[in-house]
């Protein structure tokens, strides 16, 4: 479970850094940029989740012990 977070983990800053490089600063909100921005908030999302599903896994495995 461990990998499959740090898997998930690594694919989702990859997505950002590349959609980082599809933004237009002049025109945030216009055409591809609105997608990219829109892909780069999902991605921030699925890394908090993931983040916190691995501190449950710590928290749960401290707690069998």
């Amino acid at each position: 479970m461990k990998y499959i977070i740090l898997i998930f983990s690594i694919i989702a800053i990859a997505l950002i850094a590349y959609n980082v490089t599809l933004l237009n600063f002049n025109n945030l909100f216009e055409g591809e940029s609105t997608v990219a921005l829109i892909t780069i908030l999902a991605s921030l999302c699925a890394l908090v989740l993931l983040q916190t599903l691995r501190i449950s896994k710590k928290i749960e495995d401290k707690t069998r012990s």
